[in-house]
This record gives structure tokens, C-alpha cells and sequence, in this order.
């Protein structure tokens, strides 16, 4: 009877540490950034969580921006408008 090979494809697995942003204590008139990456129901989603935010917890507005498509990264653009009209951001899928 001949020999059987058994190959394994996985790999180790590297650890990598990470830092979450900083959270803030309250949301109470914090401007909310809404990232939406073109799945459907993305935008709905985003609108009904910062409607939420905004009449239970006090949020003061929110703007919604879209990516180009659900794999790339959001646009410098999109990005120095959050940091300069934003204080918290929110990225949603849908599906």
C-alpha cells in the first residue's frame, strides 16, 4: 500500500495589537459622519440609527456619504469633510 499526504494550506495566524478610537461619554450634540458603502438597504440603515441617535440620545445632526463601492476605502475628500464637519462617525453595511 503506497503513502498518503495529507497537506494542510493553513498558516499561522499573526497577532496584530490594535487601539479603538476613543469614545465619547455622550453623544448629546455630537455631529454624526454616516459612511454608507453602496449595499442595499446600507442607507436605510445608516438614516433609522442616526434618527435614533439623534431623538433618544441627543445628537445634533448627521450627513451620509457614499463610498464608491463596498471593497474601497472612503475618499480623502469624504474624510477631511468628516474631520472638519464631524465628531463621531459611523460606517454601515446593508444586505
Amino acid at each position: 500500500m503506497g503513502n498518503i499526504w495529507v497537506l494542510d494550506p493553513t498558516t499561522h495566524v499573526a497577532e496584530r495589537p490594535f487601539i479603538l478610537a476613543p469614545r465619547p461619554a455622550s453623544l448629546r450634540n455630537l455631529r454624526i459622519g454616516l459612511v454608507e458603502n453602496t449595499k442595499y438597504n446600507a442607507s436605510d440603515l445608516l438614516l433609522k440609527i442616526a434618527a435614533i441617535l439623534e431623538k433618544e440620545y441627543g445628537a445634533k445632526s448627521h450627513i451620509l456619504r457614499n463610498k464608491r463601492s463596498p471593497g474601497t476605502p472612503v475618499d480623502e475628500k469624504t474624510i477631511r469633510e468628516f474631520k472638519a464637519a464631524c465628531d463621531v462617525a459611523i460606517a454601515g453595511i446593508g444586505d
